[in-house]
């Protein structure tokens, strides 16, 4: 098994050594192996905002860096880790460069094999909001989220209290076990309602934006999501209510747009 871990830290402190803390709990059971992404050595530029990744096509990206290649590891990978500490209630500054870089991802989903762990630290509070932020991007990117876990750390005001050092480590503990089981199942889960909405909401889109979006319609198209009878990304079972509730969603997103462009015309 191979894990990939994108750091969101810009050194190695609180939330590298949680990570660490991770891989040792991991590697008590099975031998992994584990690759650092560290965002602060990686070459990301600033994207500009020019919409050519979305309207053409990644490849057409005017920024030469390492996005690309931080993807192919990410596809390599059988899970990935996005770890990064709480600035001010959001990832941190590199976490959401690299998010920004791979946003055409939002709209051409592509990680459907591999598993997701993922990892916050904070000070008091935030980690919620931005477990739940890495979530909503990991599940539209295409992940199984398997493990969600925030800690509690200071890097300045002395050490931690002996509860919450045994706190964190049961967190800790809990989202590798849970991490390691979704690795060796290897299949994946039955999608829930929020992963059927999403295939449903981009669905609309790609496929009646038609030639004013051809990445998005072509990518749908080659990976046969277009199809009348298709109900998910890939090929497993879904929960008929939440394919009624995704239709019915989709077919009010279609009704929409057609109505925008002919508005338009």
């Amino acid at each position: 098994m191979k894990v990939l871990v994108i750091m969101g830290s810009p050194r190695k402190g609180n939330t590298y050594h949680a990570t660490e803390r991770i891989r040792e709990i991991i590697q008590e059971t099975v031998p992994v192996e584990w690759e650092y992404v560290m965002l602060k050595d990686a070459h990301l530029e600033d994207c500009r905002g020019c919409y050519q990744c979305f309207e053409r096509g990644e490849e057409y990206c005017s920024l030469k860096d390492d996005s690309s290649l931080l993807e192919q590891k990410m596809k390599e990978a059988d899970g990935v880790v996005f770890a990064t500490p709480v600035y001010g209630f959001q990832v941190s500054y590199l976490m959401k460069l690299f998010i920004d870089r791979h946003g055409y991802v939002f709209h051409r989903p592509r990680f459907f094999r591999q598993k997701a762990l993922l990892l916050t630290t904070a000070g008091a509070v935030g980690s919620d909001d931005v477990l739940k932020y890495l979530n909503l991007v990991a599940r539209i990117w295409g992940f199984e989220v398997a493990a969600r876990v925030g800690i509690r750390t200071h890097a300045t005001f002395g050490p931690l209290p002996p509860y919450v050092i045994q706190e964190n480590e049961k967190k800790l503990q809990k989202a590798a076990d849970a991490f390691l089981a979704a690795l060796q199942t290897g299949t994946r889960s039955r999608p829930g309602l929020f992963d059927v909405l999403a295939f449903h909401i981009g669905r609309a889109p790609s496929g009646e934006l038609g030639d004013l979006a051809p990445a998005d319609h072509q990518y749908w198209t080659d990976q046969g999501w277009l199809e009348k009878k298709r109900r998910y990304y890939v090929d497993v079972p879904v929960n008929p209510l939440y394919h009624a509730i995704g239709v019915l969603v989709e077919w009010f997103m279609r009704r929409r747009i057609r109505r925008d462009l002919k508005a338009v015309s």
